[in-house]
């Protein structure tokens, strides 16, 4: 069972505050999309909303939200007019429809972008956006099923595009040691630490990251 951040009743105006925050930010700001996704994951606001924080559920608009986002991760301070929006964009829609998914799976806004690309969720809108959110929640929920086969190693090679043979040469780890990692046939567990951080570092995530947990 599902735990999630916050009560049911405040997913409305999460999903109203996100889908003006996604709209704002791309078509008044003219942010580029993947720019935008990127301060938003950095952000502290993103980090808020997971945790069910009401002071931005709630408390706080899409708008607000945007200024406080673009402050903190580029140090400058903007100006928005407030502009009515009677259409809902396709930009609204994603942040709509990611503020639900979020609630529903209690998964990071990282874990689904991760999942599921800003673009990708573009070419969602067409086919999605008029159905019931139990049809994209289904979508995201195999494509998550999809991308969790084999080691997290090669999960993590495969999103950032890496051959094998390049994650070899850029962490200066056998192409050997690595194909086996990702076949199971040695454990990255008992790897040296030496290993694991030149593989972290080569994918630029956490050593904790490429490890498998202990069943």
């Amino acid at each position: 069972m599902t735990i999630h951040a916050y009560q049911e009743i405040y997913l409305t105006n999460a999903q109203a505050a996100l889908g003006d925050l996604f709209d704002y930010a791309i078509n008044v700001l003219k942010l580029k999309s993947k720019d935008f996704i990127n301060m938003f994951l950095a952000s502290s606001t993103s980090k808020r909303i997971e945790k069910g924080d009401v002071l931005y559920i709630v408390g706080k608009s899409g708008i607000e939200m945007l200024l406080d986002i673009v402050e903190e991760t580029t140090n400058k301070k903007i100006e928005i007019d407030p502009i009515v929006q009677y259409a809902r964009s396709r930009e609204y829609w994603i942040g709509w429809a990611v503020a639900y998914y979020q609630w529903y799976s209690s998964r990071t806004f990282k874990e689904i972008f991760d999942t599921v690309s800003f673009a990708e969720f573009e070419v969602l809108y067409t086919t999605m956006h008029e159905a019931d959110i139990t049809k994209l929640i289904d979508v995201i929920n195999q494509q998550i099923k999809s991308q969790n086969k084999g080691t997290r190693l090669k999960r993590i090679r495969q999103r950032l595009k890496f051959t094998q043979a390049e994650l070899a040469k850029r962490s200066n780890v056998s192409l050997r040691s690595i194909q086996m990692y990702e076949q199971q046939n040695k454990d990255i567990n008992k790897a040296s630490v030496e290993t694991i951080k030149a593989l972290a570092k080569a994918l630029s995530c956490e050593m904790e990251d490429i490890l498998e947990p202990n069943n």
